[in-house]
């Protein structure tokens, strides 16, 4: 399977950066199988916007960790991330809470919106996608293969 991460360079060794920004799943590698998120994150980065290309082959001998959509699970597995609470899993993969629903989920730690009024601003979101690779060995089922300058 293709995955892409954006950036700002190319990235042939992609490394788990602990940078004290919290981000939804912890910290690690994140990726997308959605080339046109990617492209928007590389938009983002001052400097060049590069997007690398990588096959992933899954393994069963990692711990992964799956939210197929935005549940009541995910929205409490993202508020710890975001807060720092560290978790175990060497792959998490699921749904991204883009600034817009990151508002909405500070909006709901904060007691400023009830759960269902954060389910009824997410609802209409168009799709998002990221896997966080959290491991070296969760790194080793990634392979570069390529990179393109936007």
């Amino acid at each position: 399977m293709t995955i892409y991460h954006g950036s700002n360079i190319k990235v042939e060794h992609p490394k788990i950066l602990v940078n004290g920004f919290y981000k939804d799943f912890g910290y690690g590698f994140y990726c997308t199988n959605i080339e046109l998120q990617a492209r928007r994150w590389a938009l983002t980065k001052r400097g060049a916007s590069v997007i690398s290309l990588f096959d992933y082959t899954p393994s069963e001998k990692l711990k992964k960790l799956t939210f197929e959509k935005m549940t009541e699970e995910w929205l409490d597995f993202v508020v710890d991330c975001r807060r720092g609470i560290e978790h175990d899993y060497d792959i998490v993969e699921g749904p991204m809470a883009d600034d817009q629903i990151w508002d909405y989920v500070e909006e709901f730690v904060s007691g400023r919106i009830s759960r269902e009024a954060f389910w009824e601003l997410v609802k209409f979101r168009h799709p998002t996608h990221q896997i966080v690779f959290c491991t070296a060995e969760a790194l080793k089922t990634i392979r570069y293969e390529r990179s393109e300058t936007l």
